[in-house]
């Protein structure tokens, strides 16, 4: 049972008005309390939502890190919008590796005809190799050579046969590594800087000619030459495709960015 209690000195009305100004006080502290519980709550349900994200985002990353690798990885690499895999040199080494291990009778050799440049293979698997194709492998060995760095839009690109390709010399001569002899005609092809960079289905970071890229990717993005550095846009395109940061910045071409709006 609520006790009243009165104060003696006092008339009726004036214990009224302290007891209506005491409930008046004891109203706004419960207003006050409800709204720092609702406050507490939000920010309860916020760091919730915040811990979920985290768990999922290092889970995928952890799935990232624990996937295995196919080995064209190693290289630099992109399927073509019409279905061919596509092969590239990253250095003098993997541009060994790539002609002396990774290319068949079948496939087709393009280099540019300026010093640096990388040596990409489209595999054809005994099938056809379309122009499209052709011309997005022309594409990416501009993209990939110094072309990019310097700021040029085009580079002399060739494609040659396997069997036009070779560690012989004249003799007196001598080949250093990842370098290689070409013999008999070489066929020169329209080419472009050209990259985009997104995630496949396999949850690979692909970086290649923008059609190839949006023909395999859902989600990807735009490069064109600029000032950004590599970490940098590397973090920009994270955001937006996924995947892990040291994947994004091994498939960028040596020299600045920005991102196509």
């Amino acid at each position: 049972m609520t006790k009243l209690v009165l104060d003696i000195t006092k008339s009726i009305d004036q214990n009224a008005a302290a007891y209506f100004e005491k409930a008046k006080r004891t109203k706004k502290k419960i207003e006050g309390a409800e709204i720092a519980l609702r406050q507490s709550l939000r920010k309860l349900n916020e760091l919730e939502a915040r811990k979920e994200k985290l768990t999922i985002e290092k889970s995928k990353e952890k799935s990232l890190k624990e996937r295995k690798p196919e080995w064209y990885e190693k290289f630099r690499w992109f399927i073509s919008s019409e279905g061919f895999l596509i092969v590239g040199g990253r250095d003098a080494t993997s541009n060994e590796i790539v002609i002396k291990k990774h290319t068949d009778s079948n496939d087709i050799v393009l280099h540019t005809d300026m010093a640096g440049s990388p040596f990409f293979v489209v595999k054809s698997e005994n099938k056809s190799i379309g122009e499209k194709t052709r011309h997005e492998a022309a594409d990416a060995t501009c993209t990939f050579s110094r072309a990019w760095k310097n700021g040029l839009q085009t580079s002399s690109v060739f494609y040659v046969n396997p069997d036009q390709v070779s560690k012989k010399t004249q003799s007196g001569e001598y080949m250093g590594k990842g370098a290689f002899m070409i013999y008999g005609k070489t066929n020169y092809i329209d080419n472009k800087v050209n990259l985009a960079v997104g995630m496949t289905k396999q949850q690979q970071v692909m970086s290649g000619p923008i059609e190839a890229v949006k023909t395999h990717c859902e989600k990807y993005v735009v490069l064109e030459q600029g000032t950004e550095k590599a970490s940098s846009v590397a973090k920009r395109i994270q955001y937006k495709i996924g995947g892990l940061l040291d994947e994004i910045i091994r498939a960028l071409p040596s020299g600045g960015f920005s991102v196509r709006k």
